[in-house]
């Protein structure tokens, strides 16, 4: 049970900092809305096997509505028994906190006596708060787990959070990375000036969640100046994406792709034009079109059409795909079939479900 960051198993830790791909995982249902527990080990076992280096559970792609049914803790639950049975190699388990102070901290209680080594923990809940009040929040439930900062679009929820915001949260000893993923250029600058200027970069990890812009955000350097006026690089080192639990063995080459060359200090056009492909992918998966009205069944739909889900079904009765969105999705088969995984999920989708 990690409740310090420094209680974090070290291969865990030293894979959270380096940079690796976890992908949010979906919730699997039956036609009657019911966990589908079959397909919910399968979808683990797939990420895994895939070459994810962690998993997102109870976060937006899960559902948030799942703690509302009583499945926040069995879903959770799955996903710590189904990958500690799976694989030896060490799995970044993060579980997603949601809610005002009591909810969230209860949360973390949970997800710390489940294994869980760090919680991602959604502000939604504090529209028209102060960053005082916020921080506040952030250092109470960082007292149970520790953290990775979210910043959440406000399309689907998300509040805005100045850069004062991740000054401060940055500050806060117990976190050990922010998802960054406002979809918005300045908005993503304001997390990483906020960590530099707390001095945190040597102990905060970024990981992008700006399913539109994955491969840029993961070659571009930072320069920052910290708190003492010292210049620095900052790098965002992984992903933490909803975008990146469809096509995930894809997802893992194109971040060892990326990592390798910035290593390499040579950064090819293929690259940057990859970019590109992977937001007009994401466009179609996350239903841009309709205001992101089909995210859930967006993924869910890719996830049907491998076999990996028996349906599209959400908790909520009246999510469904977009309007044209299944047509979108057909054509960036058709024209990116090349960053699609059908094949590896086809040779072990027997395996999984078993």
């Amino acid at each position: 049970m990690a409740r310090r960051r420094d209680e974090i198993p070290e291969e865990v830790a030293r894979l959270i900092a380096a940079g690796t791909v976890i992908p949010a995982h979906p919730l699997a249902l039956d036609a009657e809305r019911r966990l589908d527990e079959r397909r919910q080990r399968a979808l683990t076992r797939y990420y895994l096997d895939a070459g994810a280096g962690g998993l997102a559970v109870g976060v937006h792609t899960t559902q948030f509505a799942i703690r509302e049914v009583g499945l926040y803790e069995p879903v959770l639950a799955l996903a710590a028994e189904t990958a500690a049975a799976w694989t030896d190699r060490p799995v970044a388990m993060v579980a997603g906190l949601a809610g005002r102070t009591e909810q969230a901290c209860r949360e973390a209680e949970i997800a710390a006596g489940l294994g869980y080594h760090a919680g991602l923990l959604s502000l939604a809940a504090f529209e028209g708060a102060s960053t005082a009040e916020m921080l506040a929040h952030c250092q109470a439930v960082a007292e149970r787990i520790p953290l990775f900062g979210f910043y959440l679009q406000t399309a689907v929820g998300g509040v805005r959070l100045p850069v004062e915001f991740w000054r401060g949260f940055a500050a806060i000893d117990n976190v050990v990375g922010i998802k960054m993923a406002p979809f918005n250029r300045y908005q993503t600058l304001d997390v990483i000036r906020g960590v530099a200027e707390a001095g945190a970069a040597g102990r905060v990890a970024l990981y992008t969640g700006n399913d539109d812009h994955i491969v840029a955000d993961l070659l571009t350097p930072f320069p920052v100046r910290d708190n003492r006026g010292g210049e620095s690089e900052l790098r965002i080192v992984g992903g933490l994406l909803g975008h990146w639990c469809v096509w995930t063995s894809s997802a893992v080459e194109i971040h060892r792709r990326c990592r390798a060359a910035v290593a390499a200090g040579s950064i090819e056009p293929e690259l940057l034009a990859l970019d590109a492909r992977v937001t007009e992918c994401n466009a179609a998966v996350f239903d841009v079109a309709n205001d992101f009205a089909g995210v859930i069944c967006g993924v869910h739909e890719i996830l049907r059409r491998q076999g990996l889900l028996a349906g599209t079904w959400c908790l909520d009765p009246d999510e469904a795909l977009g309007p044209g969105q299944a047509e979108r999705i057909d054509d960036i088969y058709a024209r990116h079939g090349d960053l699609a995984d059908d094949a590896f999920v086809a040779a072990n989708l027997e395996r999984w479900l078993a």
